[in-house]
């Protein structure tokens, strides 16, 4: 390695790339890390996940104060004090992020203020943030740019009546009157922070229900609940007018078309890989038919010293994936034997109140591929704890192989049910069987419990249940 040569840069510091460089730096690597914010985080900590969810818990918030009324203690209507909101989300946003950069300095990570994109299979040129262009070295190279917000053809994001997640997170305004387009675990969890808020939501979503692919059962228990004003399923927004005081948008439905009125726009119609600045035209690496960069178990590219991991190379798009691909190219980089990428499941989380959370084989997957499953589900109006704090419309439920009693997967939708869905996600992972889940005795009165007496109904019977 020349004397001047990086031994490992990362380019990108969100929850895929920090993890990385943390994790490579521990291993005794030096590392570079290269990303625009003054700090780690990424769209993760700066713009999606812990903002979105610090607002879902302060709204769920507001709505356990409410339902609170109906067991003997009312609390007046909240008032929502939004320059307070704001202050802190971004008192949230900043201690995490401030709390990374630190842990960057502890290992003594280089931490580069800017952008990349290869001019070389072992060069880098950087742009800082102060528009200064430099050129760098490197031995290997982690590609950790995560993803960005898709935008519609037809549809122009204008940032101040149409918007995207960025936007909507910035909480510049309560509109009266919002519309949601699409209905997926984005628009569903940024649609109820604003109707926990105080807008009217509507949201306007193509396929015939919301989250498309999800078990409809687990759907069903959100339905049920959501704080929606209007849903238009099987539903295309063929047009958008921006007015001076509102927008006049064209909705085209399976039966009919209607025209209707709103103050705001959020698209939230997924999220697509940000490859396009990156150079990779110059050191030969392709894309595939959904633009991702393809990798193999130890997430090397077609060039062997350089990785890539998280958003960037397919499909879940989550932060838990990425930071565990991370992890994994840090230990090949470092020489550690056996290093590979292999898990069996990956779980799904939406943090709607209720929570919907999944992992494994799902039963929408199993009828797909005419696969032998049985499906036990466990009713939370049988369990002690769910009817104590009001939450008995859940449902837990595990799919197992019949023959082998294996757990397969399961989900979960209902009060934290993405603390619970980690029990399940471990028993897949170590091939536990119902008779395993059967037998953990688990501590009462809890939701958890839900989850050994699913695994009873494949036994034989629960014992709460008739």
């Amino acid at each position: 390695m020349a004397s001047n040569e990086k031994e490992l840069v990362v380019i990108g510091a969100g929850p895929g790339g920090y993890a990385a460089a943390f994790h490579a730096a521990d291993l005794g690597l030096k590392v570079s890390l290269i990303d625009p914010e003054v700090n780690p985080g990424g769209v993760c900590l700066y713009r999606g996940c812990i903002p979105s969810k610090a607002l879902l818990h302060l709204t769920k918030t507001k709505e356990e104060a409410l339902t609170a009324s109906a067991w003997g203690i009312k609390f007046e209507e909240p008032k929502i004090d939004l320059k307070k909101v704001k202050k802190w989300k971004k008192s949230v946003v900043k201690k995490l992020t401030d709390g990374l950069g630190q842990l960057g300095k502890s290992r003594k990570i280089e931490y580069i203020q800017g952008k990349a994109k290869f001019i070389g299979e072992n060069e880098l040129e950087v742009i800082t943030k102060d528009k200064e262009t430099t050129q760098l070295t490197f031995k290997n190279a982690i590609i950790a740019t995560g993803s960005s917000e898709v935008n519609l053809p037809n549809i122009e994001v204008d940032h101040q009546k149409v918007w995207n997640s960025t936007d909507a997170l910035e909480l510049n305004e309560i509109p009266k009157k919002l519309l949601v387009i699409g209905g997926g675990y984005i628009g569903l969890e940024l649609g109820s922070v604003y109707a926990g808020l105080g807008s009217k939501v509507s949201i306007a979503e193509m396929t015939d229900g919301f989250l498309p692919g999800t078990d409809r059962d687990l759907v069903n228990v959100f339905e049920k609940k959501h704080p929606f004003q209007e849903v238009f399923f099987e539903t295309k927004v063929e047009n958008l007018k921006v007015n001076k005081k509102s927008l006049s948008v064209s909705l085209k439905g399976k039966e009919k078309e209607q025209k209707k009125s709103f103050d705001a726009v959020l698209v939230a119609v997924g999220r697509t890989p940000n490859t396009k600045e990156l150079g990779l035209d110059k050191i030969g690496i392709s894309l595939d038919e959904k633009g991702f960069i393809e990798v193999d178990l130890q997430r090397k590219t077609k060039h062997s010293h350089i990785y890539a991991i998280g958003d960037i190379t397919g499909e879940p798009l989550l932060a838990h994936k990425a930071s565990h691909e991370g992890r994994i190219a840090a230990e090949v980089i470092a020489g550690k034997k056996g290093a590979g990428y292999d898990p069996k499941i990956i779980p799904g989380i939406v943090f709607t109140n209720p929570e919907l959370a999944w992992c494994g084989l799902t039963e929408t997957q199993a009828n797909k591929e005419n696969k032998k499953v049985e499906v036990k589900k466990f009713p939370w109006s049988a369990s002690g704890r769910a009817v104590a704090i009001g939450e008995n419309s859940g449902v837990t439920k595990l799919i197992i192989d019949p023959e082998t009693e294996v757990i397969l997967g399961g989900g979960v939708a209902g009060k934290d049910a993405g603390s619970l869905i980690p029990e399940i996600a471990l028993a897949v992972e170590m091939g536990t069987t119902a008779s395993d889940l059967s037998l953990t005795i688990h501590p009462h009165p809890t939701l958890s419990e839900t989850i050994m007496e699913s695994a009873e109904l494949f036994l034989g019977g629960a014992t709460h249940l008739g």
